[in-house]
């Protein structure tokens, strides 16, 4: 019989992080650049060093990588929160096709587990942690799946290990993008009057609309991600393209799931179990971003997880 060592949160008795000033380091590659298909994406990112670093913490580095439509900058306070409770540096990535980093036709989790892999062999870092929501925890999973080197622990936000639909929300957010877009506009504001005809939550219209960036040459609103691609890779998506038989992952593992959310519900607890061998399953009491809901309690799951463990 299958049994899952499930972790319940409710709530925290948790003081606020000192302020502390911090080494940020950002590091952009043109999205100009238009790489052949399957080749890898030299990825932008932001390095968060702790106020005091120690180079013989034992605490890996950690990688965070966002979800679809995100960046990295969604995460600049938790990669701050991190980078001094762990006491270590931490890289926030940019996906290809988002944020700053190179666009491509090729988007499928292989491909992007690659870029991430590429980026830790660049980097030197011999010793990480990957946590990754959403698309980004799919990556996360692919790497995982696939023995990429160097990976010492795994956090995946809201994300499951099975092959899915991707949610009709996606394609209404892309196809509002683009009507934004066709309407050529000046100020950003009309963007959002937009936006609201289609999608009435104002959190997720302020999340995508940090894609929207003024051209400077045209002075209308475009969005920086290419939808036409992320589009026509819904289907990638929304595959899981690993079986238990061939590909599993025995170190230390976290998943966070949101108990009203349905991305990470728990009829896939059991299948969790079957490719990753060490797993823990957390439940939060929030939606899909978990992170963003609860970033206390977030911050103490994950950081106990990797400390601890």
């Amino acid at each position: 019989m299958f049994r899952s060592k499930v972790l319940f949160y409710s709530s925290f008795n948790l003081s606020l992080l000192n302020k502390q000033p911090f080494i940020i380091i950002n590091r952009k590659y043109s999205k100009h650049t238009h790489p052949p298909p399957s080749e890898i994406v030299k990825l932008s990112y932001t390095q968060y060093d702790p106020p005091e670093f120690n180079e013989t913490n034992e605490n890996p580095y950690l990688i965070i990588l966002h979800g679809l439509f995100g960046s990295k900058q969604n995460w600049k306070s938790l990669a701050k929160t991190f980078a001094q409770r762990l006491n270590t540096r931490v890289f926030a990535l940019d996906l290809r096709n988002h944020g700053e980093s190179p666009h491509s036709p090729v988007h499928n989790y292989e491909i992007m587990s690659d870029d991430v892999a590429a980026f830790i062999k660049e980097h030197k870092l011999y010793k990480t942690a990957i946590m990754g929501h959403s698309m980004g925890g799919r990556v996360g999973i692919a790497m995982a799946l696939r023995q990429v080197p160097h990976i010492e622990k795994l956090v995946v936000v809201d994300s499951a290990p099975v092959n899915s639909r991707m949610s009709s929300e996606f394609f209404t957010y892309i196809d509002v993008m683009k009507k934004i877009e066709q309407a050529g506009i000046v100020k950003q504001s009309k963007a959002d009057e937009i936006m609201k005809d289609y999608i009435s939550d104002i959190s997720i219209r302020q999340f995508l609309l940090t894609n929207l960036k003024k051209d400077p040459e045209t002075g209308l609103y475009k969005f920086r991600i290419p939808l036409d691609i992320l589009s026509d890779s819904m289907g990638e998506l929304g595959r899981f393209p690993f079986d238990s038989a061939h590909h599993t992952f025995h170190k230390k593992t976290l998943f966070v799931a949101g108990t009203r959310s349905n991305y990470l519900p728990p009829k896939v607890y059991p299948t969790i179990r079957t490719f990753f061998t060490n797993a823990v399953i957390a439940e939060l009491d929030t939606g899909h971003w978990v992170h963003a809901e609860k970033p206390l309690e977030f911050a103490a799951i994950v950081t106990d997880f990797i400390v601890k463990n």
